[in-house]
Parts: structure tokens; C-alpha cells; sequence
């Protein structure tokens, strides 16, 4: 038998396959509106577990490879479900904010940001709103306290960037707290060697700067033989090295934080990688959701069992949903117990996302939904 005839064959069975599947698929049906008429929970794991354990016992040669195909056929049956019940607290949860939600204000509102004048965050801020009304607090903990306590309406938090990686302080306090992300913007990122005007590149001995930005800048900082000197914000740095006045020392800042604190520019762009670029999110106590929101965040937790993230990464597969970012990050009082963070790409105005997201809901351990929203 060559090649084309085995193709042949191939094709007569997938042709059988899918008649078998569409039949199975109609069953499915029948089962969701049973489930619905007679409020039955969709998924059944005692019956799913017996199903898979009965595949691969009936098949000697593939029995593990067919029980994977089985999990994919059975989790696209329990979506198909959902879209027959259509009754789900996560879906009663969203509607509910999109009925009773007004648009996002961006003009003349109260805002958080770390650091002080100058730094990344202040111009990230610039970024998202008009005229904020703008208070500075020194760490990210404090950012999310003043959003809790209503001194601002919105938070601007960086939370991950392109050489550096995730800003793990951020997530574990987006995971600990009750917000929603409610914009995002990807921004390039200039990291500048910035000293008193009296100095010299050659004076320079220490450069100051947080530690996401030394870390960025690692290659030119062993290069130059410099000392780092970390501090809690590029521009408390810039601040810093004006006030003490020291010609051997230089802070890595950004031009505007250099400009605020009348310090000079020994050298530009001097990250390792010239298009290092930082992520930023815009935090609220109450959800916007925009109709054109590009971008889905959520965090939630999985039984100790063989597969169990490896099922819920394959639902997104199975959708061809992007998934741009996943992160673990331990669950505070519990041993060797993890919460996932995840982005990807999609809008709850679409029913497959609204039906995946119910179904993933009803499937996972611990599920936060942490926004819906625009990512510039």
C-alpha cells in the first residue's frame, strides 16, 4: 500500500469519524437540556473519570493518547452545554456590571502612582487620563491601600517589562486584593545615566536606580564597573542624587525625572535592550468593561491532579483564544499550593468567551475574574 492509498483510508474513516462526532455532538445537546430542565451541575467528574478510565482500558495499543483526545471531546461538549444552559454565576455576575456600568472616566480624576514627579509611572499616568488629579505614594502596597480607602479613584501600576520580567510585589498584590484591571498600555521605556552637572562620566562610581531598572541596565553597569545602589523609584534616585550632591554618583531615570531634579544626561538609552518596553495597568474598586476590550485577566487554582493545568491551557487551544501571559505565584497559608494570573486576548460581548469563561468558571478550583478592558 503506498502513500495515497493509506490517505485514501485515512480519509473514509475521518469522514466516519465526524459523523459519529456530530452524533455524539446532538447527545450533548440532549444532555444540556436535561441538565437545565432538571438544574443538574454540567460537569460530572465521578462520570468523566469513569469515561477516560474505560478508553484507555479498551485500547491496548493507544489507550493513553485516545484518553487525551477524549478529555478535548468532553470539554468541548461541556462548553457546548453551557451555551444550552446559559445559566451561570459568572455570566449573571457580568451582566449585571455591564447593565449598571457608566464609561470610564478619564479626565480630571484622583490617581495613584508610586514614586514621585518623573518617574515611569507619572508618565504612564499622563498616559491614560487627562489632567489627573495625582497623589504620589511610596510603594505599590500604598497604591492599592489609597484606591481601598478612596483617596483615588484609580491606581497605575507597572507590571511586567520586556528584559526585566513580571513585577512580582504587583501581582501578589493584584491577587490579594478585590480590584479590576480596567486598561492597560504597553510603553517603550528609556533608562538614562543622570548625574549632577558638575559631574563626568569618569567621576561616576555608584548609579542608583530601582531594581527593575538595574536590572535592565545590567550589562552597561558590570561594563562601566559601576556599583548599583537600589532604590524604591528611578526618580527618588534622580531626587536623591541632586539632594546629597555626590559627583561620583548617578542615577538611571528617566530625561523627565532628570529635567524635574536639574540633573544632566551623561547617557541616553543605556538598557541592554534597545526596545525594552513596560507594561501598565489602570486599577479601580469598580469594573469597566469597554465594548472594545481586547484583553481578559483572571487568576484561579487547580486541584493536585495529573493534567489538571494542562486541561484548562488546552480550553484555550481548543477556542484558538491568544494567550499572552501566565503566572504563578504562591497562595499565602497554604503548602506547596499555587494561584495562576492569566491574560489573553478577548471580549465577554462574545458568547464562545462568554461560554468559555462560564465553563472554566464552573471547573476550577479557586477563579477571580480581574477585568475586561482595553489594552492600548
Amino acid at each position: 500500500m503506498d502513500l495515497n492509498d493509506i490517505r485514501k483510508e485515512i480519509d473514509v474513516i475521518d469522514s466516519q469519524l465526524i459523523e459519529l462526532l456530530e452524533k455524539r455532538m446532538d447527545c450533548t445537546k440532549a444532555v444540556g437540556e436535561y441538565k437545565a430542565s432538571h438544574n443538574i451541575p454540567i460537569l460530572d467528574k465521578g462520570r468523566q473519570q469513569l469515561i477516560l478510565k474505560k478508553v484507555e482500558q479498551r485500547s491496548e495499543k493507544y489507550g493513553s493518547q485516545l484518553k487525551f483526545l477524549f478529555e478535548d471531546i468532553m470539554q468541548i461538549s461541556r462548553m457546548a452545554q453551557n451555551r444550552i444552559i446559559g445559566d451561570c454565576p459568572f455570566r449573571e455576575t457580568i451582566e449585571h456590571i455591564q447593565n449598571n456600568m457608566t464609561a470610564m472616566p478619564v479626565k480630571g480624576v484622583k490617581v495613584a502612582c508610586q514614586g514621585i514627579r518623573g518617574a515611569n509611572s507619572h508618565i504612564a499616568c499622563n498616559e491614560f487620563f487627562e489632567d489627573p488629579q495625582l497623589s504620589f505614594y511610596k510603594t505599590f502596597a500604598k497604591v492599592f491601600e489609597a484606591v481601598e480607602k478612596g483617596e483615588a479613584d484609580f491606581g497605575v501600576l507597572p507590571v511586567e517589562n520586556t528584559s526585566g520580567g513580571s513585577v512580582s510585589d504587583v501581582y501578589d498584590l493584584l491577587m490579594s486584593h478585590n480590584f479590576y484591571i480596567v486598561s492597560a498600555k504597553a510603553m517603550s521605556i528609556s533608562h538614562n545615566l543622570c548625574s549632577l552637572r558638575q559631574s563626568e562620566l569618569s567621576d561616576i562610581e555608584q548609579v542608583w536606580s530601582h531594581p527593575q531598572a538595574l536590572t535592565q541596565c545590567s550589562s552597561y553597569i558590570s561594563k562601566n564597573d559601576f556599583s548599583p545602589i537600589a532604590y524604591p523609584n528611578t526618580a527618588i534616585a534622580a531626587k536623591k542624587v541632586m539632594d546629597e550632591k555626590r559627583l561620583n554618583c548617578a542615577a538611571i531615570c528617566t530625561t523627565q525625572a532628570a529635567q524635574e531634579y536639574g540633573l544632566k544626561v551623561l547617557e541616553r538609552d543605556i538598557q541592554d535592550y534597545n526596545k525594552s518596553t513596560t507594561r501598565f495597568i489602570v486599577i479601580s474598586k469598580k469594573p469597566y468593561i469597554s465594548e472594545n476590550a481586547n484583553k481578559i485577566s483572571l487568576c484561579f487554582n487547580v486541584e493536585h491532579e495529573e493534567g489538571a493545568l494542562s486541561r484548562v491551557l488546552n480550553m484555550f487551544s481548543l477556542l484558538g483564544l491568544n494567550l499572552t501571559k501566565i503566572e504563578s505565584r504562591p497562595m499565602k497559608n497554604s503548602e506547596f499550593d499555587y494561584l495562576f494570573y492569566l491574560d489573553f486576548t478577548g471580549n465577554l460581548r462574545d458568547k464562545s468567551v462568554m461560554d468559555f469563561m462560564c465553563t472554566l468558571s464552573e471547573e476550577v478550583k479557586v477563579f477571580s475574574f480581574m477585568g475586561n478592558y482595553y489594552e492600548h
